[in-house]
């Protein structure tokens, strides 16, 4: 192996990221565009699909978040025409709400399960299904067993898995590719506080391979756009969204 040290390092990497989930022939161009900078986080800066990704919140309020959040990414995914499956014990999505992500309701198929074994072993079984986009599945526990399953599941499918966690109290070691918490910005519109589109604080706490952070973003217009601040002068704080 000839080159600089870090070609070799890069060559290295690039040959570990199978192994550890991440799979270069898959790719979402029109998704990497709508995370912006959030992509360069990633291995190879783009967000990888066919892999397990986890979100932890607590509260009605981070729950609702989260779920905005995961509608946009579901959203791209979705463009394709692929159906998706959404599996928890509660209902925590308002359907019709779906279209102004650009979803139509008829396009995910809700399953509502009591016990955290049977949503475990239903999105298992759904992940190995080749034609869905994604799967979604809302616990409170995973161990790093029923992780490793759920991975072992998209392996030949290549289908996208989300998993909601409700319960913070106990985050074991998983195999999950990355780990997300998602909570409410306030919204702004002109000099109206609290009015506005959706913004979220998103915080990228693990990705495997990559460089976690934290973002302030907006849904509009069918996408993510980035809240930038900048520089503050007297008596006004500048913002800039893009």
């Amino acid at each position: 192996m000839t080159g600089t040290k870090a070609d070799i390092i890069g060559r290295l990497q690039k040959d570990m990221f199978p192994l550890h989930g991440f799979r270069a022939n898959l790719n979402n161009t029109e998704l990497d565009v709508m995370l912006g900078p959030i992509k360069n986080a990633f291995p190879n800066k783009s967000f990888p699909l066919g892999a397990i990704h986890e979100l932890i919140y607590t509260g009605a309020e981070d729950a609702a978040a989260t779920c905005g959040f995961l509608t946009g990414l579901l959203a791209s995914l979705m463009r394709s025409g692929g159906a998706a499956i959404w599996i928890g014990s509660t209902p925590t999505i308002f359907p019709p709400a779906l279209k102004s992500f650009g979803i139509t309701p008829d396009k995910i198929i809700f399953i509502d399960l009591k016990k955290e074994k049977e949503i475990l072993w239903a999105m298992e079984e759904a992940l190995k299904c080749e034609g869905l986009s994604a799967v979604i599945g809302e616990v409170e526990e995973l161990s790093f067993t029923a992780s490793r399953r759920l991975q072992l599941s998209v392996e030949e499918s290549k289908v996208t898995g989300f998993i909601l966690r409700k319960n913070l109290r106990n985050i074991h070691a998983n195999v999950c590719v990355t780990r997300w918490k998602i909570t409410s910005h306030p919204s702004e519109l002109g000099n109206m506080p609290g009015v506005g589109f959706p913004r979220w604080n998103v915080e990228l706490l693990k990705v495997r391979n990559g460089k976690p952070g934290t973002w302030q973003i907006e849904f509009t217009a069918g996408c993510f756009r980035h809240i930038y601040k900048m520089a503050a002068i007297p008596g006004q704080l500048q913002k800039k969204t893009g």
